[in-house]
Order: C-alpha cells, then structure tokens, then sequence
C-alpha cells in the first residue's frame, strides 16, 4: 500500500478510451456511461429526477415536445430548435442509464434516432435554422447526448456521424466558424467532444480541428472572458481542456488563474459557488448575492473535468462542496420545482423581484417547475453527471474512488469482470466500506482519494488495521491481486472547523468535514400555482434570522478578526449531534438533517432584509443586547433558507454597533443599484465600478427625480464627511 499525488500511470487502462498519443496521458479517466449504478441517498436524487420535472419535463416544457421541435423533424424544420432540447436531453439520456429506466431510455431514444437521421450529405445536423445562422452551440450541446448513448449502448451509427459532422465543421470558411455570442465563449465542450472522438477513432484530422476550435474561442487562456455567471462555470476550463494538445503548462495555469480571480472576487462565501445573479458585478460580493441553478450543475461537471485531466484532488473536493451545500438548494426536495437563484444568506423565496439588488427583475426566487428556461433544462445533467463520475479508470487497469456516494462500479479488468461494491452515508458519516466482487483473482491498483480537509486518513484491509502516511489532498494506492469478498473500509474523520471570511467584514462560516453550515430556519411553504401533480411554492420564515454566533470567550482566537479559528477551538462553541438509524432517502431537508450542531446566538434586531434579501454584512464582533439562545444549524444542502455566513457577537471595545438606516431612496428610474444613493460608501474616482452605483439611462428632454423618505430619526450633520445623507438637502 502507498499513497502518491496522481494515480499510478504503468500501462493503459483496458476499461475506457485513453487520451491517444499524441494528446497527454490522463491520470484519471472517465468510465462509460452506465459503468456506475448509484444507491443511497445520490439514487434518490436521480429517481426523484425521473418522477420530477426533469424526467416528466414535456408536460411543461414546449421545447421539449416531439411534434413541434426542429430537433425531431426529418428536415430540420420546426418551431423549436435552439438550446432547450438538447440542454435537457443530455442530462435525460444519462438518467435513463444511471437508473436503468427503461421508460427513460426509450422515450431519449426517440430523440437520439430523429437526430442520427437528420444529418444532411455535408455532414450538418439538426435544425437548419441554426445552420443558417452559422450558430453552432446547440448541435455541441447535442453532441453531449450521442456521447453518453454511444457509451452506453455501442451504437455503430454514433461515431461515424460525429466523424461527419466534424469534416462539416473542418471546412467552414473561418467567418461562419464560432463567430460570436454563447459559441465562441462556450467552444471547450466542443474541443472536448473533439477529443472524445479522436480517442475513439484515431483520426489525425480531428487535432487540427481541435487546434481551429481553440484559436476560434474567446481567449481564455489570458483573461476571465466573460463575467457572466454560467458563462464562467462552463468556460473557464476551456485552457485546461487544450493543455491535454499543447502539453504547455501556461494553459493549465491559467485555468487555475481563471479560478482564483473569480473566487477572489466573488466566491469568498461557503458553497463552492460566487456570486453571479446573472453576471458577477463589481461591488455585489456579499452572501446575499446568488449563483444560478444552471451555474452549480455546469462548474460541477468542470470540476469533474478537470479532476480527471490533472488527478488533483482539489478539483473533486470543490465538486463536493457544490453538490453538497448549495445544489440540492436549487430544488424542492421532491425534485419538483426549482428556483434561478440560491444564495449563502438567503431568508425569503418570494415571487416579488429583488432587483437591482439581484440583477434580473421578477421572480427569481420561487420554486416553480413552469420557469426559469434555461435552469429548467439545463440542470438535468447535474445529478446524473455527477453519478457518472464516482469513479474513473486510472492506468495500470486500475480504479479510483474520486467522489464517495453509495453505488457498485463494473468493469473489465485483465480479462475479468470486477465489481467494487462501496456501502457509505457519506458525506453525513466519515466510513466507506468498499467490497470486491470478481470471476477469478484480479491484481489492480484501488485508488482512494483522502480530501484535502482530512487530516489522518484510516484504512482496514479485511478487517486489519494498514499502516497509512497519506497526506489531506492525495489518494491512497492499494495494488495487490484481488480477489472475491475482499474488502477495504476507509474512514476519513471529520473535525469541526470555523472558517473567517475577511472579505465579509469578519464573519465566520461553519464546517464539519465537506459540509458546510446553515442556520436552521422555520420554513412556511405557501403553494401560489397547481396543476396536476404540479406546484410552485413561495417559502417564508417562520422562525427569526438575524443571529450572530456566540463564540467560546475562553478561547483567545474566537474574538480575533479576520483569522481562521485553530481547528480545536470550535469544539467549545458547537455540540454536535448525528441522527441514530439508517440514513432518510432525502437526507437534504431541515428535517432529514442527518447531523446538527448545537450553539450559542444573539440576534442582531438592525440586521433586517433590504430590498427584499438578507441585509449585508457589517463589521465583526457585533454588538447585540439581546439575550444569548441556543440555535442549530444544519447542513447547508437541506436549508432552503438559510444563513451560512454569520456575524460573531462581541463585548468589549471592539464590537461594533449595528448601523440601520431610516432612509428609504425612491427614484423615476432604476438602472443599477438604488440603494447606492445612501450606503456611505465613497467612490474612489469617477469611474469607479468597484462599489454599488445609481445611475440613470443617457437620455434628453425628460425629467429625472430621486427622493430620501425618513421612516424614522435622521442625525443630521453639516459637512462634507456626512457620507449616510450626502446629497440630501434639508430647506
């Protein structure tokens, strides 16, 4: 038994296409599609999917419907023929496989032959609209979908239409290739289909187009190319993807650029995500601010990506994090409905708009299966992507455990048929027994992967304790002949943690393991919409919010502002609690929550909502002169509302009071951000978009008007440094 940074690269794996010469070998690589059956609590996700809005979406959804899609038409015309379909049927197709369903299967069949018959003698498919737009991005959507169907059936037609496609592809004059909008900024998921093809036929043709694909993208590999939130999570992978062609490390890097400068900027919150209420915007970094449900399935399957090109583990702990504190949010706990928007701090889901403070208008924040067209589509391949990547092929025919869920994994190995059985509730307990069943003794490489918040990982081998040095963010190697009823238990403790956000004026999120924390919040579920077995729901809190955690005075570092509390000291402030018995299904509800944590908080009354989110964040240690409660939180992922970033409560000198302000502004006409009029918050330069600002739209011959009204006591004071009132004038 060893540990090591990769995964052993000893000879090619027998159970999934490698990366062919001369791309760079992967340490990690993905199974076909079905290769993986889930269980647990990950299954229920998916079977809620299959009798949710995902897999019934043609009673809602008339994109999706078969009689008036281009997308099933024999000519390719037809009333709907953009993105919708495809989105949703990529995610559709690999539903029906992880499951097994057959109903599932048969009905994304249909769709998979309309669009196999659809190419034209030139080698273009689908709808010719598209074609006549010279817009390519649904057709590279689509290719997600024959993906998954050929890896999952073998079907002969799949490959040699892709090959056909791509000559279609090789021979547009460079003005109609990626010319522009979501296509040029989203072009590496076709490089990756590209690759995918090339590892399957060989054909040397393929690189030079994957070479033109690159060229042809946004770049990249030098900038953040675009703030738009999905645009992010789906793009910035795209120098990673190249850097398997160029072996140049510069595009791995800025891969990681990419990452680090948007997380900088907008992603300093618990939840995997930042905050892009459409786009990141300069001055909107709070947890308040939100992140699409489309967002959280696609930087999911880029982190799956790249776990696989690099073998870092980093890239699988931030797959969880999103997985396990913010996506499950996104969706009623039946898989019924869903909302655009889910924010850290988020305290009510109403149908009113929230702008200019979330920047889209109307109702961003209410379950509803009817809404949301690109969310509704679009996450259906959340879960079942996800499901596809608990485990990968390493070379040295072996197999890796990259992400931990209940499922069996199958495979063809030196010529015999291996299933790993792995038995876990993680990531709610910190035990995942992994049992071998094989036709005759199999010697292979299981790789384990120990996060990179697991300090002392432990391993048994039938029943006996193994000797392990394996530090957090590596993967534990056991190569040895396998045989039948082997079994290894990994154990991977978790320890409470609290984290300090100095981007957040000091306040701290809570950790245990990969879970991140929530206050756990009355919910009122108020039904505005129903139809069938269909419902669309508000949620309002029924219980108080506005809490700031009381931390152990006796530990000297829970008053320290802006550091990271020493790992033991959280023990004092949390009592932690986990549910006897067998694991709920839907583990992701207040109710379910398999573990909770008990505290100490104080509300903060001035803490209040502001245009109809959770208030910003002051400064802590907050003063609060209220009387201490016990509190629990839970588990981000089961709190539809929900505060995971929280003021700390001080007493002494330092804690600050908690500023309300009594003027409310009103204007003729809202562009950005109103409140921007009386935040006290000071522009640097003229052209500062840095901070929250109020403009108007360029326009002449109207009237403008901007107004404070006074709702309470105003201290007024003359001078130029009373920033609260700046350019109120009293008469």
């Amino acid at each position: 038994m060893r540990s090591t940074a990769t995964p052993s690269t000893t000879g090619p794996a027998q159970v999934t296409a490698a990366n062919l010469p001369p791309l760079l070998a992967n340490p990690l690589m993905k199974l076909p599609a079905a290769s993986i059956t889930p269980h647990g609590w990950l299954r229920y996700q998916l079977e809620a999917m299959a009798d949710g809005f995902t897999g019934r979406l043609p009673e809602l959804s008339r994109w999706c419907r078969f009689e008036n899609s281009a997308w099933a038409s024999p000519d390719g015309e037809g009333e709907f023929g953009w993105e919708e379909l495809p989105y949703w049927l990529r995610g559709y197709v690999a539903l029906g496989y992880a499951l097994g369903d057959e109903r599932i299967i048969a009905e994304s069949r249909k769709w998979i032959d309309a669009t196999l018959s659809s190419q034209e003698a030139d080698g273009y498919f689908g709808p010719r609209a598209n074609k006549r737009s010279h817009d390519l991005w649904p057709n590279m959507i689509m290719l997600d979908a024959l993906r998954t169907f050929h890896e999952a059936t073998g079907d002969e037609r799949v490959l040699p239409f892709m090959l056909n496609y791509c000559r279609w592809l090789q021979a547009l004059p460079f003005e109609h290739f990626l010319p522009g909008s979501w296509q040029k900024l989203r072009a590496g998921d076709l490089l990756d289909t590209v690759y995918w093809l090339y590892n399957r036929t060989g054909e040397s043709e393929l690189l030079d187009l994957a070479r033109v694909v690159h060229e042809r993208t946004n770049d990249w590999s030098g900038t953040v190319a675009s703030w738009h939130g999905v645009n992010i999570c789906q793009c910035f992978r795209q120098p990673a993807e190249y850097y398997q062609q160029s072996g140049d490390l510069r595009y791995l890097r800025a891969t990681e650029r990419n990452y680090d400068t948007v997380f900088g900027l907008y992603g300093q919150v618990p939840g995997g995500m930042f905050g892009a209420d459409e786009n990141a915007r300069p001055g909107y970094t709070g947890p308040q601010q939100a992140a699409e449900t489309c967002s959280m399935a696609e930087i999911m399957r880029s982190h799956e990506m790249l776990s696989r090109i690099t073998g870092e583990v980093l890239w699988a702990d931030r797959c969880e994090d999103v997985a396990f504190n913010s996506f499950p949010a996104s969706m009623t706990p039946d898989l019924k409905g869903l909302h655009y928007l889910t924010a850290p701090n988020m305290v009510q889901l109403d149908r009113q708009s929230k702008a200019p403070f979330l920047q889209n208008g109307g109702n961003m924040l209410a379950y509803d299966p009817r809404l949301f067209r690109c969310c509704q589509h679009n996450v259906a391949f959340g879960w079942p992507y996800y499901a596809e990547s608990l485990w990968a092929a390493t070379y040295g025919d072996g197999l890796a455990a990259v992400l931990y869920a209940a499922c069996e994994v199958t495979a063809r190995i030196a010529g015999n048929d291996v299933r790993i059985v792995e038995d876990t509730d993680y990531p709610f307990k910190d035990t995942i027994t992994f049992t071998i069943r094989a036709n005759a003794e199999t010697r292979f490489p299981l790789t384990l992967r120990v996060p990179g918040w697991c300090n002392a990982p432990e391993v048994w081998l039938n029943g006996q304790a193994a000797e392990v040095a394996a530090e957090p963010g590596s993967y534990i190697v056991i190569d040895r002949a396998w045989q039948d009823g082997d079994q290894v238990r990994l154990r991977l403790p978790m320890q409470l943690s609290v984290k300090a956000w100095e981007a957040q004026k000091g306040a701290r999120s809570v950790h245990y393991g990969p879970l991140a924390f929530s206050l756990k919040i009355g919910e009122k579920w108020e039904p505005y919409w129903e139809e069938g077995d269909w419902k669309a729901y508000e949620v309002f809190a029924d219980t108080p919010w506005n809490y700031g955690l009381v931390l152990d005075p006796t530990s000297p570092q829970a008053w320290n502002y802006g550091l990271v509390l020493d790992p033991t000291s959280p023990q004092a402030s949390f009592e932690l609690t986990a549910t006897a018995g067998a694991l709920p299904d839907q583990p992701f509800t207040p109710d379910n929550a398999p573990i909770q944590l008990r505290a100490q908080g104080k509300r903060i009354p001035a803490w209040k909502m502001v245009g109809g989110i959770a208030g910003p964040l002051q400064d802590s240690p907050a003063q609060s002169g209220e009387t201490a409660e016990d509190i629990t939180l839970i588990p981000m992922g089961c709190a539809r509302l929900r505060i995971s970033v929280f003021p700390v409560i001080g007493e002494g000198p330092d804690a600050k009071e908690w500023e309300t302000s009594n003027i409310e502004p009103s204007a003729s006409h809202v562009h950005d951000a109103l409140n921007a009029l009386c935040d006290g918050i000071e522009p640097g330069t003229s052209g500062d978009h840095s901070i929250p600002r109020f403009t108007w739209w360029d326009h002449r011959g109207g009237a403008e008007w901007v107004q404070y009204t006074l709702v309470g006591p105003v201290h007024l004071r003359q001078g130029p440094h009373d920033h609260r009132m700046r350019g109120l004038l009293v008469r």
